[in-house]
């Protein structure tokens, strides 16, 4: 089984600054993050591709009670990507007491957050973040 654009590969280029995701050659959609086939029609014939990385908040949540090692409140949006799929990470710039409704709507870009692995992880993770662009 070949992954054209595995899980290491895209967070490295996140931490280089760059979102990567996969192209479908059958129905033109694009799939992000890396997955075997198209989230649109199933295929497997994809395509690595370099994605704006820009896009729009569509909904969020505020976080107050969050995992092991990691401080609240802290604000998580699914942002629509101008190259369609929408996608999930942390809102940084913003105060999470003071986010209104306003929020959604908002253009951002993205970029990245490094993560220390902990008791639970098998290493570091690198967690995608949205910086609103007023």
């Amino acid at each position: 089984m070949e992954y054209k654009l595995t899980a290491k590969m895209f967070a490295e280029a996140l931490k280089g600054e760059r979102l990567l995701g996969l192209k479908c050659n059958v129905c033109g959609a694009c799939t992000v993050p890396p997955k075997k086939v198209c989230m649109e029609c199933g295929s497997e014939d994809l395509e690595v591709t370099q994605l704006s990385g820009a896009g729009t908040v569509r909904t969020f949540t505020v976080i107050r009670v969050p995992p092991e090692g990691i401080e609240a409140p802290y604000v998580v949006a699914m942002a629509e990507l101008d190259e369609g799929p929408w996608v999930m990470g942390n809102v940084v710039g913003v105060d999470p007491d003071k986010t209104t409704m306003d929020l959604i709507g908002t253009r951002v870009t993205i970029g990245h957050q490094v993560h220390p692995g902990d008791q639970f992880s098998a290493g570091e993770m690198v967690a995608m973040t949205f910086s609103p662009k007023y």
